[in-house]
C-alpha cells in the first residue's frame, strides 16, 4: 500500500522511498484522548451510539454523487470509476462509510492516496486515525502526516505552499485544539459511561434474581463462635456455585446449626434503572443529532411521526457532514485530474427527501408571479423554449 510518494509533492522535501521519512524538525502531535476507548466503549458495547453511528454513516454513503466539468454532468470518469472502488478490499460505499464513522467516533478522517505511474490516483485508503499524528510546525499547516502500525512509521510531507499532501485530514471543529477534531463520542462520554454501567447494574442483578435474596446470619447468642476464614470462604463458594445465578433461582438452601436465611428485597425507586437508561440514551442521541424516536428510545417526542423525525436527521445532520466531506474530497481529490471539475452530493436522488421535494414542487406550481422558466430553475432544471411568459 506504501508505494512511491508522487513526485507532485516533493519540490521542496526531499525524496521518498517508501521508507521511513522523518521531519528534521517539528514534533508530532498526539491526540490527548483515547481513540481505542471511544471505539470500545461507544460503537462497540453502547447500542444506542452504535446504533446512531452506523445509522448516520450508512445513510451518508449511500448518498449518489454527481461529477461536474463546469456546468455539465460527467457520467463516466476516472474519478467516478476510483471512487466506486477506490482499493481492492473495499467498495465505493465501504470506503465512504468508514470514513463518516472514523469521524464520528474520533472526530477526524484521514484519507491516503496512491498515486500510479502516471501520477493521478489509483488507490485510496481510509486511516485509523489512532495510527495518524500531526507533525506540527511554526506556522499554521502541519509538517507532516506521521503513520504509525507497530514499529513501522512513514510521514507524509506537506507542501508548505500549498498545503496539499497524499494525506487528506478532514476534522470536527474543536474550541481548543489547532489539529485535530472534537469528537461526538467526547461529548457524550458521560452519558454512554452511565447507559453502559447502568446495563452492567441490571445484568448483575438479572443473575442473582433481580434483587439480593437475602442475608446468611451467624447466630451466636447460643454461644457459637464466629465463622472461621475457612468457613466463611467455604459457605461463600458454596452460595456462589450452587445458588446464585438464573439457572439456580428458586434452588433451596439448607443451613447447618447456628446459621439463619433472612429475606430482602431492594425498592422500587431503587430498582428503577430503566428511566435512568433512557435518560442517557437521549443524551447520547442529542450529541450524536439522531432524533431518539429513531432509535426507540421512549419518552421523546418532538416530532409528530417518524417521517418528520427522518427527515429532521436527513437535513440536520447526515446532508451536512455528507456534503462536508465530499466537498473537502473534492477540492483534494480532484486536482490531480483537471481544476474544472467539481464533486457534488446528489441530493434529487434521496429517497428520504423526496417528500420535501414534492413540498416544493407543489409549492413552486402555483407561484402565479413566476414564469416557467423561472420555476424550472427554481427547482434545478433547464429552459424550455417560450418558457420566459407568465400562464
Amino acid at each position: 500500500m506504501l508505494k512511491k510518494l508522487s513526485s507532485k509533492f516533493l519540490a521542496n522535501e526531499k525524496s521518498f522511498s517508501g521508507k521511513s521519512y522523518l521531519c528534521e524538525s517539528g514534533r508530532a502531535v498526539w491526540m490527548n484522548r483515547e481513540y481505542k476507548k471511544f471505539a470500545d466503549e461507544a460503537y462497540i458495547k453502547n447500542v444506542i451510539a452504535h446504533r446512531a453511528i452506523n445509522m448516520i454513516s450508512s445513510s451518508a454513503a449511500s448518498i449518489p454523487l454527481k461529477l461536474y466539468s463546469g456546468e455539465n454532468v460527467l457520467h463516466t470518469h476516472q474519478v467516478l470509476k476510483l471512487l466506486s472502488k477506490p482499493n481492492p478490499t473495499q467498495s465505493g460505499k465501504e470506503f465512504l462509510e468508514s470514513i463518516y464513522s472514523y469521524r464520528q467516533i474520533s472526530g477526524n478522517a484521514f484519507i491516503l492516496v496512491i498515486c500510479g505511474s502516471n501520477n493521478q490516483p489509483a488507490e485510496l485508503y481510509s486511516l485509523r486515525p489512532d495510527r495518524v499524528s500531526i507533525v506540527s510546525d511554526s506556522n499554521l499547516l502541519p509538517k507532516a502526516y506521521s503513520y504509525k502500525v507497530g514499529k513501522q512509521v512513514i510521514e507524509y510531507p506537506v507542501d508548505p505552499i500549498t498545503g496539499r499532501s497524499q494525506i487528506l485530514h478532514i476534522k470536527n471543529f474543536h474550541p481548543l485544539s489547532d489539529w485535530y477534531g472534537l469528537s461526538s463520542i467526547e461529548a457524550a462520554a458521560y452519558s454512554i459511561d452511565q447507559h453502559n454501567q447502568a446495563g452492567e447494574w441490571n445484568q448483575a442483578l438479572l443473575q442473582n434474581g433481580a434483587r439480593p435474596s437475602g442475608a446468611i446470619i451467624v447466630d451466636t447468642d447460643g454461644g457459637r463462635d464466629r465463622l472461621t476464614e475457612l468457613q466463611y470462604s467455604e459457605l461463600k463458594s458454596m452460595i456462589d456455585a450452587i445458588f446464585s445465578g438464573p439457572r439456580n433461582a428458586g434452588r433451596p438452601i439448607i443451613l447447618e446449626g447456628g446459621l439463619d436465611w433472612k429475606e430482602m428485597s431492594l425498592s422500587p425507586k431503587d430498582m428503577d434503572f430503566i428511566e435512568s437508561k433512557h435518560s442517557s440514551a437521549r443524551d447520547i442521541a442529542l450529541a450524536l443529532g439522531v432524533p431518539p424516536q429513531l432509535l426507540g428510545i421512549p419518552g421523546d417526542n418532538t416530532y409528530s411521526n417518524l417521517q418528520e423525525a427522518r427527515l429532521a436527521l436527513w437535513e440536520q445532520t447526515i446532508l451536512p457532514m455528507a456534503e462536508n466531506v465530499i466537498e473537502a474530497l473534492s477540492n483534494w481529490l480532484l486536482p490531480f485530474y483537471s481544476s474544472n471539475l467539481s464533486l457534488a452530493c446528489d441530493i434529487d436522488n434521496i429517497s428520504a427527501l423526496s417528500a420535501r421535494r414534492e413540498e416544493v414542487w407543489n409549492r413552486v406550481e402555483n407561484c402565479s408571479f413566476l414564469t416557467i422558466n423561472e420555476k424550472r430553475a427554481s427547482v434545478g432544471l433547464g429552459p424550455i423554449a417560450n418558457g420566459d411568459i407568465l400562464r
